[in-house]
């Protein structure tokens, strides 16, 4: 995996970055630069910015002085935020509360990304979704299913950190089995321990199809990018009720526990 910037429309760009793991295993990661309704750029997620990536990103954006936002999505998601924040010092910096526990001297915007009241700030061009029935911020710092799904309405786009995955198998195996929508592997020690959660859950990924129906694309960290115009099957929509199917026997095991 190499840095590189996507272009998934006239106003919707995907960041493909890198992550290892310990310094060996790249298991990559990702940011979203999006153009607003009123001309200015939003950056979905942090990440520092290189070379011909970021001279791409600053020739779009006016050197930078045109991102108004920069919107932290996933509360483990923390490398590149202090380094976002010093390149793109000019953008409003909104994070969740752990965001925010973590950093608390930089210029956070008093609205959590994870609240009502931010995602209305954006509502003329994004949408916000927070999963239901699972812990948003985990007492365990090494299950990170929860993020703040956004959807960019205008490129039917939905940008999505760990809880929606499309994983694409590599070399010879990738020809064995299809890419595949599918929820994070950390669902089951995720789904809140109460009667309820289950339900709670379902719920949300039925109605999460069902609003963002429309969508064409789909971009995913630690996995690949799923292009409408690369799709000749099932719609992002019907993949997302596949992956809650599919997730059914752990969903099923949690409730007889829990109700």
């Amino acid at each position: 995996m190499s840095e590189q910037i996507l272009k998934i429309s006239d106003d919707f760009w995907s960041i493909r970055g890198d992550f290892k793991i310990a310094g060996i295993v790249n298991i990559g990661t990702h940011a979203s630069l999006l153009r607003r309704g009123n001309g200015k750029f939003v950056l979905l997620d942090a990440y520092t910015l290189r070379d011909e990536v970021k001279a791409e990103v600053d020739a779009l954006t006016n050197n930078g002085d045109d991102i108004e936002a920069i919107i932290n999505l996933h509360p483990f998601h923390t490398v590149h935020v202090t380094k976002a924040q010093e390149q793109y010092p000019k953008a409003r910096l909104y994070g969740t509360r752990r965001h925010v526990e973590q950093f608390p001297d930089l210029p956070w915007q008093s609205q959590r990304t994870e609240s009502d009241a931010f995602a209305e700030l954006f509502a003329d061009d994004l949408a916000f979704s927070v999963p239901a029935g699972v812990d948003f911020i985990s007492s365990n710092e090494h299950l990170h299913f929860s993020s703040v799904l956004a959807y960019h309405k205008a490129s039917r786009t939905i940008h999505s950190d760990d809880t929606l995955m499309y994983l694409q198998l590599p070399g010879l195996l990738g020809k064995l089995k299809q890419p595949e929508v599918t929820f994070h592997m950390t669902l089951a020690k995720t789904l809140e321990k109460r009667p309820g959660a289950v339900a709670d859950f379902r719920a949300w990924a039925m109605a999460l199809a069902e609003q963002w129906g429309d969508a064409e694309n789909l971009c995913a960290a630690h996995s690949s990018v799923l292009l409408g115009s690369d799709n000749s099957g099932v719609s992002i929509a019907g993949r997302i009720l596949a992956a809650l199917q599919k997730a059914e026997k752990t969903l099923q095991r949690h409730e007889k526990k829990f109700g």
